[in-house]
């Protein structure tokens, strides 16, 4: 019984991502930031997961050492007022780089000239949406202290 019990916890092996899931999860990012820069919130909302958490520290003028949090929600409303707008504009290479995908989550390195974001992946009967993000301003960025 015992063996019966422990093979029914043994999960088959995870395929590896195919290069369709390594797309998917480029253009999920793609929406996230040219989204955000080209003030679409359709594009925003599709990228991200109803139960995103972003978070970040000391982004603030004094670098305050506390952890702020945002909400999908949030994003997706920031984005339609135009609050990316101003960012993006003069250099808007993003550099994407999946750092691992396994079934159906995946962790993603993204920096562009404004920003540097780590983010986590989940994939949905919707498609890949973001469900965490850690960021912070690039080097050179952000609010002047």
């Amino acid at each position: 019984m015992t063996s019966t019990l422990t093979e029914a916890w043994i999960a088959p092996p995870t395929p590896e991502a195919t290069a369709d899931d390594l797309a998917a999860i480029r253009a999920t990012v793609l929406d996230y930031f040219e989204g955000w820069f080209d003030a679409d919130p359709e594009r925003m909302r599709r990228a991200l997961h109803p139960a995103l958490a972003k978070r970040s520290r000391g982004q603030d003028v004094d670098r305050t050492p506390a952890v702020s949090s945002l909400t999908a929600e949030q994003m997706v409303a920031w984005t339609a007022a135009g609050n990316g707008r101003e960012r993006g504009r003069a250099e808007r290479a993003v550099d994407i780089r999946v750092a691992d995908a396994s079934g159906s989550i995946a962790t993603v390195v993204v920096r562009s000239a404004d920003y540097v974001e780590y983010l986590h992946l989940v994939a949905t009967p919707e498609g890949w949406r973001i469900v965490n993000a850690l960021w912070r301003y690039a080097d050179g960025h952000g609010p002047a202290g």
